[in-house]
């Protein structure tokens, strides 16, 4: 496995599996502008490598991300910028959510605000037993940032959503299962196997094709009518027939065999 660190993210890659970590250990994996542009660009270039079929998310040492660094919002607070500028790097903080590749967080340790956005925004998440969680905006003065109040809500429901955004409280990973936010919860020790174990069966078993477009109906049907999403789910199928994947599918679940489905590059 190979592996490079760029502005507090390590980014390497294990066969079809990529992980990117959040690695800043002084400052506990809190996250500036840097770190979060190159957060977008690592899972940016995963989706773009025809090697790469699952990423894991996951932060080194006791914390997932705690959030943005507080000591930029202390220098935000003294001199606002300007409204209206543009401000797109939201873009970076969701890339989970828009990558066509699965992507997999595994929450180590304290996850909250920012961290908190990034985990929401990826496919399936695992937390290490004991792990915490906060939205933490509302205890800072902020509000709901980067989509957290349309993520969080499909994930949880409107009740829960709304007790963990309005009240900043702090949660635990048990809670967090409870709640329907996390899908496993695995002992600290065998996290990273867990996520890596899980990741690789996507890469394995399952198109990247398949899953690429997947994302994009969970994105664009959730807004959909039953009957509207039906038939746009209809047309993806009908247009699936023609293409390698099912051959292939058919192939090696005839054969007994793993499939060997082609990559299915970035648009």
């Amino acid at each position: 496995m190979t592996e490079s660190i760029v502005d507090g993210v390590r980014y390497g890659r294990d066969g079809a599996v990529a992980t990117v970590t959040f690695d800043k250990p002084e400052r506990s994996n809190a996250m500036d502008v840097p770190m979060q542009a190159r957060y977008g660009a690592a899972l940016r270039e995963a989706d773009a490598d025809p090697e790469v079929r699952a990423v894991v998310v996951t932060g080194a040492g006791r914390a997932f991300c705690p959030g943005a660094d507080l000591g930029l919002l202390d220098g935000i607070a003294a001199a606002p910028p300007a409204a209206g500028g543009g401000h797109e790097n939201f873009r970076d903080v969701l890339a989970a959510a828009t990558v066509g590749v699965p992507v997999v967080a595994a929450i180590n340790g304290g996850c909250a605000g920012l961290g908190f956005v990034i985990a929401c925004a990826a496919d399936v998440r695992f937390a290490a037993a004991g792990a915490k969680f906060t939205t933490a905006f509302a205890r800072r003065g902020l509000i709901a940032e980067y989509g957290i109040a349309k993520l969080l809500p499909e994930l949880v429901g409107q009740g829960r959503a709304r007790d963990l955004l309005l009240s900043g409280r702090t949660f635990t990973a048990e809670q967090a299962l409870d709640y329907g936010l996390v899908q496993e919860i695995v002992p600290p020790g065998e996290l990273s196997l867990r996520a890596q174990a899980y990741a690789t069966e996507l890469a394995t078993y399952s198109a990247p094709r398949s899953m690429a477009v997947m994302k994009q109906q969970f994105a664009r049907e959730a807004a959909l009518s039953l009957q509207d999403s039906a038939r746009e789910a209809t047309a993806l199928m009908i247009d699936s027939f023609g293409r390698p994947e099912l051959a292939e599918g058919l192939a090696s679940w005839n054969e007994r065999r793993i499939p060997k489905f082609p990559p299915h590059p970035a648009d």
